[in-house]
């Protein structure tokens, strides 16, 4: 549920600074979604390392082989993932990688949910569906948002030399 929160928080605080400090930038939702996401990828790469570590590599689905070697690449690829959606350079792909690791990393989720502890309903199988539905329009509406921009600026660039 925390990075649900703090993605809408942050999203929500970025738009809301925007308006107040008259920042076309940052009034848009694309935008906006950026600074969301890479707190909440933050957010989400620090508990590998950290607090639930041990959760973490029990969410590995069995099939899959080193579970905390997993674990690790997914952490260090969020962090990747959230430094470069704020580097406009970067941030398309970011964009991309965020959103197939989001669906790579579904079946761990399934895992947890269809494990028989008891948890939240944010965690059982309808919570966590709706809240990764969530993170993927998300990224999704900032990887169409960098690849329309890209395009347009290559458009401007062929129409300047034409």
């Amino acid at each position: 549920m925390e990075p649900l929160i703090t993605l809408v928080v942050v999203t929500a605080v970025t738009l809301l600074v925007g308006i107040i400090w008259k920042q076309p930038s940052l009034r848009s939702v694309p935008m906006a979604l950026r600074f969301g996401l890479a707190a909440m990828f933050l957010l989400a790469a620090t508990v590998h390392f950290v607090s639930m570590r041990a959760e973490l590599i029990a969410m590995v689905p069995p099939w899959l082989p080193e579970p905390a070697l997993l674990v690790d690449i997914t952490g260090i690829t969020e962090i990747a993932g959230a430094v470069g959606l704020l580097i406009p350079r970067t941030a398309m792909w970011a964009a991309g990688g965020l959103t197939l690791q989001l669906v790579l990393m579904f079946p761990a989720n399934v895992h947890l949910a269809l494990s028989g502890q008891a948890l939240p309903w944010w965690d059982q199988l309808p919570g966590r569906t709706l809240m990764q539905l969530v993170f993927l329009a998300a990224t999704t509406t900032v990887l169409v948002d960098r690849y329309r921009a890209r395009k347009e600026s290559g458009l401007q660039k062929r129409l300047v030399h034409a």
